[in-house]
């Protein structure tokens, strides 16, 4: 199980948002991949879901993940999504 400091300055929530930007950002979880489900990450970080559901919105929020409709939750290929925004 990964630790979370509950005690310290950064809410749960940001600390495994941050955990999973930094997999995402060294190729661990690489772009079109999907993240672990909230059940994997439930196990993994001995949080509640509603914890794992705003760590995920984070990711959303900054772009790096969206959710595909009955699939899960998958890592967005940036470059491929930067090219199709030039047109």
């Amino acid at each position: 199980m990964t630790t979370i400091d509950r005690e310290g300055p950064v809410p749960p929530y940001r600390q495994i948002a941050d955990s999973l930007r930094a997999r995402i950002e060294d190729g661990s979880i690489p772009a079109g991949r999907r993240i672990p489900s909230l059940v994997e990450l439930e196990a993994e970080f001995g949080v509640a879901r509603d914890t794992l559901r705003k760590a995920v919105k984070v990711l959303k929020d900054e772009g790096l993940v969206e959710t595909v409709t009955g699939m899960g939750v998958y890592v967005v290929d940036r470059e491929a999504a930067g090219s199709a925004d030039k047109g």
